[in-house]
């Protein structure tokens, strides 16, 4: 039969592409094997996993090959659908007979895309930047808007052409042949048109006039190209761009142009990027707010960040400088210099990673990172001071050279995740990029386990942060705690093993009894990173938050006591990893065993005993290949069928897990293999005898569940509830669609059915608010009749405005 055969087809052609790259021979392009199997991009993925079932099947290496295939895929679309819709505001379709017929919009079209493809492959190293690629089609689309004749553009471009004009730029005649001399070494240097083109896209004038002068202009020059009839000889560029595609053995992105199946979009089979609808109307978009396409996304994050920190000053500002100088030893000569030295190792690292042309664009995020380093260190520095730290520790921490390079890089990887926005993001979670987390870590030579003292402190001072970068920063955090922390080399084993001497092996470095204590989340910076020396009258008073501080793998013991003071800084993170381990085992453990309750504290216990009396295991390892060994020794002790095939194919469909996780777990020194390997060999043989425990009629105590607190991060974004039932949110003005003029005036935005009260602007009729006051008055009615029927109501929280950058969750 038809669809046998065709099966049969797509059956081969996924074998073949999976041997050729783990044999190193890609003989064809990806495109030239889709097309030979009559296939688009998202089925062909979508049937690799398919294929995977036995997870042996498909290698790590083969999976990251798709990976990369997958984000070159969703930016190249992204960056297309970006390109037609600006295409028709630019362009007119059919332009007046005074224009030559060969210079139609749909040559311009093609020569135009393909010019942005031969730049973006030779500018950009990384194939899924989205933002620098969006700032070189705009370079692009201002070359060609230039070198178009005026009749062809509609407003304001035409308009900004002819300024370019008028303003005497040395220019040729417009007409046909006459141009074909130009060359793009004549290239105008006015900047009307790219000036349109970032007002209409809210993109930064400043970035895209860097991109273009240290990165576009050195393209343009470097082709050499002609222009012939006032555009560059179209098959002149493919021809370089068939070379570069070759090489790359990817995807040929001129197809966009054909909207060849290959490329298209599957709704199911692909992750779904959200598009804006086609206008009818130009006042449209008053009426009601459109979805974000992935560009627009990125452009809107990127403006937040900069209005933000356009306020913020490059120095240290004046209340800074008085925290210096209070200091026993002043530090701002030393802070001053780390910034300067470490501006210099990231330009560099950004370049070799990004482009040797991106150098200056590196400068200005980190420029962007300085910023909210200062900003962010003058905003902890007054919730410290407010926990009644003394001089002299404060001095201690503003000396501490870990504590403000953790502090700068935490500053740096939120300017970077605000820049480094996938294109494949449409659900808000992120996607890693070649420049993501940890990729800092390595640029400023950071222990993660240092850096991950440093972000529940920013995400607290630092007002500003969106939804999204609080949970970007979390997910920073979860890494660490899921693998970074514990690789060798890590101060994490140094701490723990001094943890353990303290009083004999009897010591943990976070006891399971304290597991269902409430969380405390009062610490401030410096009792992560300082070494517990206590002033004699603090000593006295009793203890404070910032007495707790702790003495971490580099710290001398403290002369006044007997015996080092526990490490806070350990006890904190071991609390964190227990609660993410137990988390994380609950959402595995309910879509397999659910049928089967009594096993969860069997297998929590076994798994937190791990961690904490066998946490060797987890040296270059990670948190859930530790947890799904713990489930299958259970199950196999019980009796309960669970394969370790299963385990693995739900633990896939779970958020921010990697293929790697159970494909490649290390067995011994640098040898890997899977984890059913892995838990023979290693898991099994060390915890055999604790096992075996739990097949007898006495086994061994179990351990507390972890006490689940609300997220210590307030989300400032996320509408709050009015209690008892009623549909009543009090919520933050949201992120404006367009940035154009500033922020986005309230009354822009539209109830539709709701009622939407913005403090501070005219309503209307009184009604809506009678309306509203009954509302609310009725839930409090349906709060007074629960109390007479239930004897404890749940108490009201309180709603207070921010007080010095703390909130509700601070207590």
């Amino acid at each position: 039969s038809q669809a046998y055969n065709k099966k049969k087809k797509e059956t081969w052609g996924v074998c073949i592409f999976i041997v050729a790259i783990d044999l190193d021979e890609m003989t064809f392009t990806f495109t030239e094997l889709l097309k030979s199997i009559n296939i688009s991009v998202c089925t062909f993925f979508q049937f690799l996993k398919e294929v995977d079932v036995n997870m042996d099947t498909v290698s790590t290496k083969v999976d990251s090959t798709v990976s990369r295939l997958k984000k070159k895929y969703d930016v190249l679309l992204a960056l297309y659908h970006k390109f037609e819709r600006t295409c028709g505001l630019i362009y007119v379709e059919q332009p007046s007979s005074e224009i030559s017929t060969e210079l139609s919009s749909v040559l311009v079209l093609r020569n135009c895309w393909i010019t942005f493809l031969l730049a973006k492959g030779k500018v950009l190293q990384v194939e899924d930047d989205l933002v620098i690629s969006f700032q070189l089609l705009l370079c692009v689309l201002d070359y060609f808007i230039k070198l178009s004749h005026p009749a062809m553009l509609k407003e304001p471009y035409k308009s900004a052409v002819t300024a370019v004009t008028v303003n005497g730029s040395a220019r040729t005649p417009r007409r046909g042949q006459n141009r074909s001399t130009r060359t793009s070494k004549q290239i105008d240097t006015d900047t009307k048109v790219i000036e349109v083109l970032c007002k209409e896209h809210d993109c930064n004038l400043e970035e895209v006039k860097n991109v273009y002068f240290t990165s576009f202009i050195p393209f343009l020059n470097s082709l050499g190209v002609v222009a012939s009839n006032g555009l560059p000889e179209v098959e002149v560029l493919s021809k370089q761009y068939d070379e570069l595609y070759h090489n790359n053995k990817d995807i040929d992105a001129r197809l966009f142009l054909d909207h060849d199946e290959t490329l298209q979009p599957d709704v199911i089979a692909c992750s779904q990027l959200e598009r804006t609808p086609v206008k009818n109307n130009p006042d449209e978009e008053l009426n009601h707010i459109l979805p974000q396409t992935p560009v627009r996304a990125a452009m809107n994050n990127i403006q937040q960040l900069i209005m933000v920190l356009n306020s913020a000053t490059d120095k240290p500002s004046d209340t800074l400088i008085k925290y210096f100088n209070n200091c026993t030893v002043n530090p701002k000569d030393s802070i001053l210099r780390r910034v300067e030295t470490l501006g210099h190792i990231f330009k560099k690292k950004f370049a070799e990673a990004v482009g040797q042309g991106c150098a200056e664009i590196g400068s200005q995020r980190y420029k962007l990172g300085v910023r909210l380093y200062y900003r962010v260190m003058e905003s902890m520095l007054k919730s410290v001071r407010q926990a009644l730290i003394t001089s002299f520790l404060l001095s201690k921490l503003l000396n501490d050279n870990i504590f403000h390079t953790s502090l700068l890089a935490c500053a740096v990887e939120v300017v970077m995740a605000t820049y480094g926005r996938n294109a494949s993001q449409s659900d808000g979670t992120s996607t890693e990029t070649d420049l993501s987390f940890p990729w800092i870590l390595s640029v400023f030579d950071l222990k993660a386990f240092d850096f991950y003292k440093v972000i529940e402190s920013f995400i607290k001072a630092e007002p500003s942060l969106t939804r999204e970068m609080i949970k970007h920063l979390e997910r920073c955090e979860h890494r660490i705690m899921e693998s970074l922390a514990w690789q060798s080399g890590s101060p994490l084993f140094d701490l723990i093993k001094q943890s353990k001497e303290r009083e004999g092996q009897t010591d943990q470095p976070e006891p399971a009894s304290n597991l269902n204590m409430p969380f405390q989340h009062n610490h401030t910076a410096a009792d992560l990173y300082l070494s517990p020396v206590r002033s004699p009258k603090k000593k006295a008073s009793g203890p404070s938050p910032s007495a707790n501080s702790t003495p971490d793998a580099q710290s001398a013991p403290n002369p006044q006591t007997q015996k080092p003071q526990k490490s806070t800084s350990l006890s904190l993170f071991y609390k964190k990893v227990y609660l993410l381990a137990y988390l994380r085992l609950r959402t595995l453990f309910s879509r397999l065993l659910s049928e089967h309750p009594d096993l969860e504290p069997l297998i929590w216990t076994l798994f937190q005993h791990t961690l904490q009396n066998e946490y060797e295991l987890m040296r270059d390892r990670h948190l859930d290949q530790i947890m799904m060994c713990s489930m299958y020794g259970i199950c196999k002790v019980k009796n309960v069928d669970l394969r370790f095939k299963t385990i693995v194919s739900a633990y896939k469909e779970l958020l921010n897990t990697n293929q790697e996780t159970f494909k490649r777990v290390l067995i011994r020194e640098e040898q890997y293999d899977s984890i059913i390997v892995f838990y023979n060999l290693v898991f099994m043989q060390k915890l055999k005898t604790n096992i075996l425990q739990y097949a007898s009629n006495r086994p061994p105590t179990l351990s507390p569940i972890p006490h689940i607190p609300r997220s210590p991060y307030q989300f400032s974004n996320s509408p709050r509830r009015v209690p008892a039932g009623n549909n009543i949110y009090i919520s933050p003005l949201k992120s404006p669609y367009k940035f154009s003029d500033g922020f986005q005036s309230p009354t822009k935005m539209t109830p539709r059915s709701r009622i939407l009260v913005s403090i501070g602007e005219s309503f209307g009729t009184s009604e809506k608010f009678q309306k509203i006051n009954q509302m609310v008055g009725n839930s409090e009615c349906q709060l007074k009749r629960s109390a007479e029927v239930s004897a404890a109501p749940k108490p009201l929280k309180r709603l207070r405005f921010d007080i010095e950058g703390q909130d509700e969750a601070d207590g």
